[in-house]
């Protein structure tokens, strides 16, 4: 079988070869392109090339004949009542992104003890688009608001470079037992991840500890309800797993239903002034702001979820209604 060839199309600009591969060929295993690219049987411009090469858009790939390769697997039909809530989340949707805003309780992968997650159900929101959605970022399964996701490869390429490069502005709303004084601030603590699979976490670190990595948060109080609750307004300058409730913790004003990092001490004036509260966490990504893929900077806002709504309407916190996104 002779060797063809392919154009690296706009989409799929800065690209490594290797994942150019397996995009175009699924079931070809990383060790087969690595071969083929040491073997010189793939070229890019007629050159040889390696695995890592980043591909620009215009130049040629030869496809050396390939190997017999598995069939695709199928993709489980998604129930129609299961698709229209799903698209029901959509608050922006352009030729490059969609933009949900994620309930309260979903989860956004797999993991131990969950079989049921938004990313095994992204098919239902191609909206006629050939390539499935992907995930740039994440949040946790307690936490609401603003979820971004890719509506082609080269996109989440661009998309995840912006959030790895911090070109990304995010801001989350959070109801918290306590006042933090002063009431508005930076914390700037180190975090390491301890534990085991089942029982990860994040604590304070020193910053001469070989596992932890800086975090930064700017935190701003909006409201109160005397000395007991209040509404703070969260940026997170990094990216860290848990930094807001675990920076929240360090402020001593733990998130409103985090059972998992309210220190002891805290738990009790935690416990005793939320009566008639709802014990669900209480963090909500309001806003995003970032570069397009395609040009200027999109800004998009998250209404809360409807816990958080009646808790602001108990505590008398006036939240405004999300702006429309915004492109400019």
């Amino acid at each position: 079988m002779a060797a063809d060839a392919r154009i690296v199309s706009m989409d799929e600009a800065d690209i490594r070869l290797d994942r150019w591969f397996r995009r175009h060929f699924p079931g070809l295993t990383q060790g087969a392109v690595q071969k083929l690219c040491r073997t010189g049987q793939v070229r890019v411009d007629g050159h040889r090339a390696q695995a890592a090469t980043r591909l620009s858009p215009g130049q040629s790939v030869r496809i050396p004949p390939m190997p017999p390769l598995p069939a695709p697997r199928l993709t489980p039909e998604i129930e129609p009542n299961t698709a229209r809530d799903l698209q029901r989340l959509v608050i922006h949707r352009d030729d490059s992104v969609l933009v949900l805003n994620k309930p309260h309780g979903m989860p956004v992968q797999g993991g131990p003890g969950i079989t049921r997650h938004l990313d095994g159900l992204l098919d239902a929101l191609r909206f006629g688009a050939p390539d499935r959605p992907r995930l740039v970022h994440r949040l946790d399964r307690d936490t609401s608001g603003v979820l971004l996701l890719a509506r082609t490869p080269g996109t989440a390429a661009k998309l995840a470079a912006a959030f790895r490069g911090r070109d990304v502005e995010k801001t989350y709303w959070a109801v918290v037992a306590g006042r933090p004084v002063p009431p508005a601030g930076r914390i700037d603590l180190a975090l390491r991840r301890i534990g085991g699979p089942r029982g990860e976490r994040t604590e304070i670190a020193d910053r001469s500890d070989e596992d932890a990595a800086r975090a930064i948060t700017d935190y701003r109080t909006l409201d109160h309800a005397g000395q007991k609750l209040a509404w703070l307004e969260l940026q997170p300058l990094t990216g860290r797993t848990h930094q807001l409730r675990v920076h929240c913790v360090a402020l001593g004003a733990p998130i409103l239903g985090d059972v998992k990092y309210a220190r002891p001490d805290q738990n009790n004036a935690f416990s005793a002034t939320v009566a008639g509260l709802s014990s669900e966490l209480h963090l909500h990504a309001r806003v995003l702001r970032l570069p397009h893929p395609a040009g200027g900077t999109l800004l998009v806002e998250a209404d809360l979820p409807p816990h958080m709504t009646e808790t602001f309407r108990t505590l008398g916190f006036d939240a405004p209604a999300a702006r429309k996104p915004q492109r400019g």
